[in-house]
């Protein structure tokens, strides 16, 4: 038997937890045939929303997802499709986050880019723009206390009359096709008139990160930083066999030294990524280029900065012959930013400060967004 992965494994922990047990002060689970509860709240596109915005409509289908989700990430274009489906036949159709993104741990970010605030939702709207209204409600989480969201994706479907038709998942499935079109098929019956033939399903996804949550975030970040940093010496011929990389992992290599100050600027960003996705087949290395009787000060760097990853200073006689091992393509600056596939193709490179953003998306393109 395969062992179960520990992300998988910790969502089917969240999904088992007793709602009793999770929920929140303020939280009501909608029950069918309750009315649709008000909001007020800023979306992507910079406008303010509110349930009286969406009066004109036949059917309200409000879905509370997120960024970092990888659920959510299956859903997104089973989302839009929805959209674009219905649209013309008096359906809305709107997205809400509801987390505190405060309240999401660095580990729990293994297969996003982003986190759930609300500048990283703008960010992923640019990247994949909502044509319907994405909004944000991990400020104050009152919307989501109130409609009872249980995890990401959950849907609402509504009538007319504003009364909750059906309360649960999008379908059956995630990344396979799916054989139950729950969602879809309460959609019809509320366009045709008719009763929906199941009201509330089950909901499967990642347990809405409420803010009584933000406790655990923050012991983990304390517990990160306690773990050891260490620093060992690398060759020439060590820096050709990692360039290789014939290992399973997806390498992300930071090429650094303790006198460049835009290097030390960016090991923090280092940091948070490898806090990110080092539960998955990802490895951080870091090359630094001090002088060997320098090793101290720079061990001492990276202690400071909690790069606890695999860390190395460089031996070698030969700059250029270092540089030709690493990558032919490198023109010499530091910092420099490798992202190497396993097998040895570099997917990213970057000469100069790094764009944080360009490489965490270098990493969930390789890796994926989903489970």
């Amino acid at each position: 038997m395969q062992p179960v992965r520990p992300a998988i494994a910790l969502t089917v922990l969240c999904l088992l937890i007793s709602p009793a047990l999770a929920e929140p002060p303020g939280f009501k689970a909608l029950a069918i045939g309750d009315p649709a509860p008000d909001f007020k709240l800023p979306g992507v596109d910079g406008k303010t929303y509110a349930l009286k915005d969406f009066a004109e409509a036949r059917v309200l289908v409000v879905i509370f997802t997120c960024n970092h989700c990888p659920t959510a990430n299956a859903y997104v274009d089973r989302i839009h499709k929805l959209h674009v489906d219905y649209k013309d036949k008096g359906v809305a159709l709107v997205a809400i986050s509801p987390n505190d993104p405060l309240a999401v741990r660095l580990d729990e970010l293994g297969y996003t880019d982003v986190g759930d605030s609300f500048e990283d939702m703008k960010v992923r709207s640019k990247e994949k723009p909502y044509p319907f209204p994405y909004l944000y409600d991990g400020e104050t989480q009152k919307t989501s206390l109130t409609y009872g969201v249980l995890a990401t994706p959950h849907v609402f479907v509504f009538d007319r009359d504003r009364k909750l038709r059906y309360n649960g998942r999008i379908d059956d499935a995630e990344v396979k096709p799916p054989k139950s079109h729950d969602a879809r098929d309460a959609i019809e019956a509320v366009i045709a008139g008719k009763p929906v033939p199941v009201e509330k399903t089950r909901v499967f996804g990642c347990s809405t990160k409420w803010s009584d949550k933000r406790e655990d975030a923050r012991r983990a970040l304390e517990k990160w930083d306690k773990e050891p940093v260490t620093l060992d010496e690398i060759d020439d011929a060590g820096v050709a066999k990692l360039a290789k990389n014939d290992t399973k992992k997806l390498l992300v290599i930071n090429v650094w030294a303790t006198w460049c100050a835009p290097c030390v600027a960016e090991l923090p960003e280092f940091v948070t990524m490898n806090r990110m996705y080092r539960r998955r087949e990802f490895e951080l290395v870091t090359l630094c280029l001090d002088d060997p009787e320098k090793k101290d000060a720079a061990l001492k760097t990276l202690q400071e900065k909690k790069v606890a990853a695999t860390n190395f200073l460089v031996r070698t006689k030969d700059r250029d012959k270092f540089a030709e091992a690493l990558d032919k393509e490198w023109p010499g600056p530091v910092p420099y930013t490798l992202v190497v596939a396993p097998g040895g193709k570099v997917i990213y490179r970057k000469s100069g400060p790094v764009e944080p953003l360009a490489v965490r998306r270098a990493v969930v393109g390789f890796l994926g967004r989903t489970y």
